[in-house]
């Protein structure tokens, strides 16, 4: 995959403007994943708990199909408070480090009123190009 970032747009910050993928390569739509275990219980109350879970699920998705973080190419956060978010951040990026490296594909972040499942803080679908 080739990140597309144009000087006059500014350096982005945790994400890519643009992912141009390879010809040929298979599209992976992974459907939305939320901080919850194999029991489909949330891990907890705790904002960057349910990010870290969500992302690790999302990408535990990628694997199956037999890709790895690197794989995936877009993402879609939802949040249903922006500013917990954003008073996270510092936190957030370390897990994401942790399990993306720094791999940043395209990626919108939008807040929302609320999620099917009652408590969960954070929703993260994805596309991955294997």
């Amino acid at each position: 995959m080739e990140f597309i970032n144009p000087e006059m747009l500014g350096a982005p910050r945790g994400y890519s403007n643009g992912v141009l993928a390879p010809a040929g390569g298979r599209l992976l739509f992974v459907a939305g994943q939320i901080g919850w275990n194999g029991r489909q219980q949330l891990v907890g109350e705790d904002f960057v708990e349910q990010f870290d879970r969500a992302l690790a699920n999302l990408i535990t998705v990628v694997i199956e199909a037999g890709g790895t973080p690197q794989n995936i190419a877009r993402l879609v956060i939802y949040v249903t408070d922006k500013q917990e978010y954003r008073s996270r951040l510092s936190e957030v990026g370390e897990r994401w480090r942790a399990l993306m490296g720094r791999h940043f594909p395209a990626m919108a972040l939008v807040e929302v009123k609320g999620l099917l499942e009652d408590g969960a803080k954070i929703e993260i679908e994805g596309i991955a190009v294997l």
